[in-house]
């Protein structure tokens, strides 16, 4: 093995490239799975209690290794004029909380009233997630009057949406009264890995989306009746609809966002630092293949989407070209990312970092445990103002890219609104609450720190840290900052997020591609629509022979059994060719 190279935090934590990537095999929702079947978890229901019309309640008990969880569902009837995929929302088709040990009859009494209300009603530590969901209209009514006659849908309509339900929010780590993340970590070890508590409730949700449709399907009055092929169960998803909520988590979490950016660059590096034969190559151009697909399968009506999905299907269709050439001789990865670097666009740059990182998983997964950890941002008071001065200039040298006397790095703010507890965005002097705006100015606070140093030292050459603070305390946020940060290689996004043309949508999709979701279809800005556990083994799969490849799924052919290995690559390039 050659030297382990690191990517510069200037390139890792550039925000374009940030939100240019993708799922991976550290993304949450590939570590859940393996997890629950490598543990042997036990799912079943210990209640389904629908009517025909699919409303009523249902409840999963989860066996793991060290703990059982309930996940509590309950499914209404919504009027199609009161659907809304917004926070503002106050009904949903769906409403569901995971909850500690088992559900007896007054505790689901108790949950049945409040669970349906979300944040209007009351959880308490007992839960560890409060979620919601939605029905796609584009396809649940369509679907179910398919089975019923007997026949199955074409999966390439199945494509344009790729799943039966959307959630609209997954809330945990202690909000609205569910139980921290102290507590999940030590009396949950089987979920302490970031997010897998909403990750297991989305993946649920998703098997619950299937097996209502079933109890729906087969009613009495429909002797016809099919089940959905099992290729086809399996390539739907549970869909996402994120907004702005999410975008500020990456800015008030840094050391958590170094810790995910510096395992995945770490495994990136130790692979682009692996020998490379032939048959490495062609395992990578077989994924390229199915990569491609997937992407062509991508439906979206949002013009910049669309087009940074053109440019990346032109990159891969050249790189593609080139690895199947007799000309292909590579033999380093390193000239494979060289040249993507210098050729290719961000997306297609993002995209051959999953992919590689697909062809290693004994260098990959490991890493999956090294996820977590405990956040607290401190700072030496003891320290001379002088050191302080210095980790800005060769930590946070960045921030000095930015002149902040210009209008436009100061032309967007971000608050929280009072109404909903959520962030929203807002523009200098055309919107209120600029006096009450959330402290996500990390380049503007650290260059202002700085000009305060500088002030502080031609007065005393010799002031400690804590002596500047007593003169300017407006600067300890950002001191507790700098001094944890400039310890670490990444975790600080280099980016003004206060320039009139940021885009959340960059730190919406850098974290999302953490989650493991995929398909992004922008509706706006500030929110996106994106499908979570395409692909994935359904439950009844978790207990048989496991196959960790739903990475990138594609639309089925019908009748074609899933399979493994070479010959499954062959089917796959078969499939896209075709």
């Amino acid at each position: 093995m050659s030297q382990v190279i690191l990517r510069p935090a200037a390139q890792a934590m550039d925000l374009e490239r940030l939100g240019s990537g993708f799922s991976s095999r550290l993304s949450f929702m590939r570590t859940l799975v393996r997890h629950m079947v490598k543990d042997q978890w036990a799912i079943s229901y210990s209640q389904f209690e629908l009517d025909k019309d699919g409303y009523g309640h249902a409840v999963f008990d989860i066996k793991m290794p060290h703990s059982q969880l309930s996940l509590v569902i309950f499914s209404q009837y919504l009027d199609p004029k009161e659907r809304n995929d917004r926070v503002i929302a106050e009904k949903w088709d769906l409403t569901m909380s995971l909850v500690e040990g088992e559900v007896d009859d007054l505790w689901l009494k108790q949950l049945a009233k409040n669970v349906p209300l979300q944040e209007a009603g009351r959880i308490d530590a007992r839960s560890l997630c409060l979620s919601r969901g939605n029905k796609s209209a584009r396809i649940f009514d369509t679907l179910l009057t398919q089975l019923r006659s007997g026949q199955q849908p074409d999966p390439k309509k199945l494509a344009e949406v790729g799943y039966l339900y959307r959630t609209t929010a997954v809330y945990g780590s202690g909000k609205f009264g569910a139980c921290d993340w102290g507590k999940i970590a030590r009396q949950h070890p089987d979920l302490a890995r970031p997010f897998s508590a909403e990750m297991l409730v989305c993946y649920l949700l998703r098997q619950f989306s299937l097996d209502q449709l079933h109890h729906m399907v087969h009613q009495a009055q429909y002797p016809d009746a099919v089940d959905l092929d099992i290729n086809l169960q399996r390539y739907l998803g549970i869909g996402n609809s994120t907004g702005l909520g999410m975008a500020p988590y990456l800015i008030n979490h840094p050391l958590l966002m170094s810790q995910w950016i510096g395992q995945r660059e770490q495994a990136y590096a130790e692979v682009l630092a692996e020998p490379v034969d032939q048959a490495d190559v062609m395992k990578l151009q077989g994924i390229l293949l199915q990569a491609m697909q997937h992407v062509r399968e991508v439906s979206t009506f949002d013009e910049w989407q669309s087009a940074n999905n053109i440019q990346l299907l032109v990159d891969t269709q050249d790189l593609s070209d080139w690895l199947g050439s007799d000309t292909c001789k590579l033999n380093d990865w390193r000239v494979l990312h060289d040249w993507a670097l210098q050729n290719y666009s961000l997306e297609t740059q993002e995209l051959l970092v999953s992919l590689l990182l697909e062809l290693y998983p004994s260098v990959v997964n490991p890493k999956e445990d090294l996820l977590a950890i405990n956040e607290s941002l401190t700072y030496d008071p003891t320290a001379s103002a002088q050191n302080l001065a210095d980790s800005i200039q060769e930590s946070y040298d960045w921030v000095f890219d930015y002149d902040f006397n210009k209008d436009e790095e100061n032309q967007t703010f971000w608050y929280y609104s009072q109404e909903k507890i959520e962030p929203r965005l807002g523009k200098t002097g055309v919107d209120d609450g600029v006096e009450v705006q959330m402290f996500l100015g990390i380049a503007k606070a650290v260059q202002a720190c700085h000009d305060d140093l500088l002030i502080a030292m031609e007065t005393l050459a010799d002031i400690s840290v804590a002596e500047f603070l007593l003169q300017k305390p407006i600067h300890l946020g950002i001191v507790n900052r700098i001094a944890t940060m400039s310890q670490t290689q990444y975790g600080e996004i280099r980016a003004n997020l206060l320039h009139k043309d940021v885009l959340p949508m960059h730190l919406l999709r850098c974290k999302l591609a953490f989650f493991g979701v995929g398909k992004f279809d922008p509706k706006s800005a500030l929110w996106v629509r994106n499908t979570m556990f395409q692909g994935a083994p359904v439950v009844d799969d978790l207990n048989h022979e496991f196959n960790d490849d739903w990475y990138f799924p594609i639309a089925p052919i019908l009748g074609v059994e899933k399979m493994s290995g070479k010959a499954n690559n062959i089917a796959r390039e078969k499939q896209v060719n075709a």
